[in-house]
């Protein structure tokens, strides 16, 4: 590491231990598991879903037609689950140790939100090979906020925009997951 990006690093502690509104937090993680048409593979890959994270998946359907691919708007091509607080940190804990702890920093947008992808649900620890449903890929989405991010979807009163500077940025979300689940940011 170059001494700027410890200084950096310094920089955003400090920042956060003198405001706790401005240390942000994993909001929540989606699982997704697309097979791409409505067969018996779906309501395999929606068992994968439920067994993995210990929550019931919901269908997602084609936003539109793609004949090379057989698949039609308003079709079932996928299964999803929305996964937060302590669930949440578990099942990430896990699909962390299924890539090795290790991201790449291309993976992280500018919001600070990660994605990243599992080739094999078993590479899961804990899971093992069942001929019967297969082998499913999975993205896994982990989305980063700081306290207050709560205007831009309250119903009850007008809802507002999140100003730029309470935004989490790509640094910010890299040492999040670094400190608190000790993940190796890997450069492009």
């Amino acid at each position: 590491m170059t001494s700027g990006v410890v200084i950096e690093e310094e920089k955003i502690l400090e920042k956060w231990n003198s405001n706790p509104m401005l240390k942000p937090r994993i909001t929540k993680v989606t699982v997704n598991i697309s097979v791409g048409s409505a067969t018996d593979r779906l309501g395999k890959a929606m068992k994968v879903l439920e067994e993995l994270t210990g929550a019931k998946p919901v269908p997602r359907r084609a936003k539109r037609t793609i004949r090379d691919f057989g698949i039609r708007k308003g079709e079932n091509i996928a299964a999803m689950v929305t996964l937060r607080g302590e669930k949440a940190l578990s099942f990430l804990r896990k699909a962390l140790e299924a890539v090795g702890y290790r991201l790449k920093a291309s993976s992280f947008d500018d919001n600070g939100n990660v994605s990243f992808g599992i080739k094999e649900h078993i590479h899961i620890p804990g899971v093992k090979y069942d001929p019967e449903v297969g082998i499913f890929g999975m993205d896994v989405c982990i989305t980063i906020e700081r306290p207050g991010y709560r205007i831009m979807r309250r119903k009850r009163m007008r809802k507002k925009r999140v100003p730029r500077r309470h935004r989490v940025s790509k640094e910010e979300a890299m040492l999040l997951l670094k400190k608190e689940l000790g993940v190796e940011i890997v450069p492009e």
